[in-house]
């Protein structure tokens, strides 16, 4: 049997007058797709298996070449 992890400490809520830190914003990426499910709803019926296979094969294809843990 596996001994349990020792406890650690929880954050607390901020401290008054503490400012978060500033998030710098994202800046847009030229080479960014544009969002390949848009214009489903103006596409047939029949075309949407089509859009969704072929967004599954590219999420898979993206999320297997992210390194394991």
């Amino acid at each position: 049997m596996t001994q349990p992890s020792p406890a650690r400490p929880v954050p607390g809520p901020p401290r008054p007058g503490a400012a978060a830190p500033a998030a710098e914003p994202e800046e847009p990426r030229e080479d960014r797709e544009p969002e390949r499910l848009a214009d489903l709803a103006e596409r047939p019926v029949a075309e949407h298996v089509a859009v969704f296979e072929a967004e599954h094969a590219r999420l898979q294809r993206e999320l297997g070449s992210i390194d394991p843990l």
